[in-house]
């Protein structure tokens, strides 16, 4: 392969790690701008039955990240899971903070070009069939969580306990994130 080719490839997959760690840095505004009282709340037409809170989403999420560690990097260190009955927004920023840098292990193998790369398939559950890893295993883990942090935005709206603006609309300031993560340049 061309020099050009190979650092094209390189840099291609530095961005992609950069913008899933920057994802659960979009977890985090959420989660820490939350109003507490949101954490449990239910819309007063919705049975408990019928729709999940706030913090059985972010509890999804974080259990999510588990099923995809255990099965397709079970060689990584799987963080305990979550209870979304139980768990405080303390807890589960801490989670978050733990499964993310799990994950983001587990992307970086996935996404390498070296032989002896350990991730080579993944696996989202029993329900569905494995793919080999790679940019999809990437665009399926960053579709899922931007799902439910659209869906955790519009819940706290409907609630009556709306984000502040730099939380809300905050996920979208991408250069902001790169630098408060420390990487060196902005997104490419």
């Amino acid at each position: 392969m061309p020099t050009q080719s190979l650092q094209a490839l390189i840099e291609m997959r530095d961005v992609l790690l950069e913008t899933y760690a920057v994802n659960d840095a979009m977890n985090q505004l959420l989660i820490s701008h939350l109003n507490p009282r949101a954490w449990r709340a239910i819309l007063p037409e919705t049975r408990r039955s019928e729709g999940r809170t706030i913090a059985a989403i972010f509890t999804h999420l974080h259990n999510c990240r588990l099923v995809w560690l255990r099965n397709s990097a079970p060689h990584l260190k799987c963080p305990a899971p979550l209870d979304p009955d139980r768990c405080t927004i303390k807890q589960a920023a801490a989670a978050h903070r733990r499964s993310g840098t799990q994950c983001l292990r587990m992307l970086s193998d996935a996404l390498s070009a070296l032989p002896g790369r350990k991730v080579a398939k993944f696996s989202r559950g029993s329900w569905a069939r494995v793919w080999p890893a790679g940019a999809s295993m990437f665009a399926y883990m960053s579709f899922h969580e931007a799902h439910h942090r659209g869906q955790i935005i519009m819940l706290a709206h409907q609630l009556g306990y709306r984000l502040p603006d730099n939380a809300a609309y905050g996920i979208w300031h991408w250069e902001k994130l790169w630098k408060q993560h420390g990487f060196p340049s902005r997104p490419r």
